[in-house]
């Protein structure tokens, strides 16, 4: 029982995967001839009478196997922690690459606890069915048939009941399996449920002090890990049956044929050399299927992680998409169209854009307006190339937007979001994200027009302050500047923002207004707007509701016609 989506990803590494089954076989070859030699010693010893000097070569020989044999186990063992190494370095590269590429428009989608539970201790489960599970799935297949090759030449009857024995040993370890199989998943979902509910319960904190709601949350946290904990004990026990039930197997079936030798040996039906060389090979026989369900846990547990980590590198991912005709380097100069385009979310059961047309020129600035859920944030990201359209076409120059190369598009947006995020480095790190190579006066340039020179000044450590996670140590408007600053650094042709001044008091919205009119100077600009200040200046306003535009023009003219936004210009202010 395997995963065939794991079975691939071990098959890129195929080179260690084809020693582990070398070695594998060679460890067969030797468990056979150990039994051999230890056979004929034993018969010679005490059925001819020879002495030790007559058994001295084959017991050196013996002695030489002995030590082979941990040899080639040892090899083996680091052949498959290799292959282990290798395999989980790959998923997470791929795992890293696929979260990236999706950007965080379909990341929103998901809960960011259970994708970190699944890149960080998802891919550590893997590590058991790639050292243990893998391996031994080998080894319980090719040992067995070596042996057999050299059981029926003499004796049948054996070779017969090991025949007929050995598949009742995995028939049973498929048949607990499926149960098993469903308990791990689900164990890994709740793990994964569990992860989500307490990154979402420390990332809201603060609020949830505010608000004095804290204390309530440990009851939840509670009922949650108590559920966990049931769903493991669950797995454990049929990971403890499992065992026991191949356990028996294995030690009845040596017993059967331990006992019918020693009938037919008494009664002259079978040589000695041969009966003893059957009795050492029976427990060798059933020793890697006994070993197989040992590690059939591990297994379990790995194919419920494959399961979740696979759904998630099957996303599909923008860039895809994207063709890359353009020639590199073309630079943005005359307008953006969108023409009839859809999207919906959740493989169509969401739908956020039902037919959206309209144009961007190249220097003007288009506010969109509408309430939650209207489409605002979805034509934002369609416009920089986080999500592509299901039906439809975005223009840019007369070209499709997917005629580009997605990494040279996005190169010509610079992003602002609401709530931007700041990673827990220094706050020159968290600058050059908009131009890594951009120079120590680059930055102070624009961090003074993004009006953030004055904090920056007071902090600790300059432009090398830790700003912690999501920029704990700075408040909201001092995170929007730095945000702004980081575009100014980018210096792109084209800014979609999400108007950061939304959440912030007077004071600051009045410095971040003053950074952001150094931003907006000679741009293309994209703005989701929430207030009356935004969009008084706008060039075009686009008024949104239910993924459709309902009314456009400047505020003027909207202002004094009857509908959606003379309606909503009081919510706005």
């Amino acid at each position: 029982m395997f995963d065939k989506n794991l079975w691939q990803q071990s098959k890129e590494h195929f080179s260690f995967f084809i020693l582990s089954v070398v070695f594998g076989v060679g460890l067969g070859v030797l468990i056979i001839l150990q039994a051999k030699l230890l056979s004929e010693v034993i018969a010679g010893v005490f059925i001819d009478g020879l002495t030790l000097q007559d058994v001295t070569s084959q017991l050196k020989a013996l002695l030489l196997i002995i030590v082979l044999r941990g040899i080639v186990v040892i090899l083996r063992e680091f052949t498959a922690g290799e292959l282990s190494i290798r395999v989980r370095s790959d998923l997470r590269q791929k795992l890293y690459g696929k979260v990236l590429g999706l950007g965080p428009i379909r990341l929103g989608e998901e809960r960011t606890g259970e994708l970190v539970n699944t890149v960080v201790e998802g891919i550590e489960r893997l590590d058991a069915y790639f050292k243990e599970y893998l391996p031994q799935l080998l080894l319980a297949a090719i040992i067995p048939i070596l042996i057999l090759f050299f059981v029926f030449p003499i004796d049948w009857i054996s070779g017969v009941i090991f025949l007929v024995t050995a598949p009742l040993i995995p028939l049973f370890m498929m048949l607990i399996g499926r149960q098993a199989e469903k308990e791990t998943q689900r164990q890994f979902s709740v793990l994964g449920r569990l992860s989500a509910h307490f990154l979402d319960i420390l990332q809201g904190l603060t609020t949830l002090k505010n608000f004095g709601q804290s204390k309530g949350q440990r009851g939840a946290i509670r009922k949650a890990s108590e559920r966990y904990a049931q769903l493991t004990l669950r797995v454990l026990r049929i990971a403890f049956l499992s065992a026991l039930v191949l356990e028996m197997l294995a030690t009845i079936s040596t017993a059967v044929v331990a006992v019918q030798i020693g009938l037919r040996l008494m009664y002259a039906k079978v040589v000695f050399v041969d009966a003893l060389f059957l009795l050492i090979l029976a427990p060798e026989f059933y020793f890697p299927l006994r070993q197989l369900g040992a590690s059939f846990h591990a297994g379990m547990d790995g194919i419920a992680t494959a399961e979740r980590i696979f759904a998630i590198l099957s996303l599909p991912q923008p860039e895809d998409k994207f063709s890359a005709q353009i020639a590199p380097g073309t630079g943005f100069t005359q307008k953006i169209v969108f023409e009839d385009v859809h999207f919906a979310y959740q493989d169509g059961e969401r739908p956020a854009l039902r037919g959206v047309s309209f144009e961007i020129h190249k220097g003007e600035t288009v506010a969109l307006v509408g309430k939650s859920g209207s489409g605002k944030s979805t034509i934002a990201a369609l416009a920089a190339g986080l999500i592509v359209p299901d039906a439809g076409m975005i223009q840019v120059d007369g070209h499709s937007l997917l005629d580009w190369q997605l990494e040279d598009w996005q190169r010509q947006v610079s992003w602002v979001a609401q709530f931007p995020y700041l990673f827990n480095q220094s706050i020159m790190e968290n600058l050059r994200l908009g131009k890594p190579e951009a120079t120590l006066d680059e930055m102070e340039r624009a961090v003074q027009l993004a009006q953030a020179e004055e904090f920056i000044a007071q902090l600790p450590e300059g432009y090398e302050t830790l700003l912690g996670d999501r920029g704990a140590r700075l408040s909201g408007g001092q995170a929007q500047r730095l945000a702004i600053a980081r575009a100014l650094l980018k210096d792109a042709p084209i800014v979609v923002m999400d108007e950061p001044a939304a959440n912030l008091d007077p004071m600051n919205e009045g410095k971040l207004l003053e950074a952001m009119a150094h931003l907006l100077r000679g741009r293309t600009v994209l703005m989701i707007a929430h207030r009356l200040s935004s969009v008084r200046g706008a060039d075009r306003i686009l008024v949104l509701e239910q993924g459709r535009i309902v009314q456009q023009g400047k505020h003027d003219e909207l202002v004094g016609q009857a509908g959606f936004y003379q309606d909503m210009v009081g919510e706005i202010v």
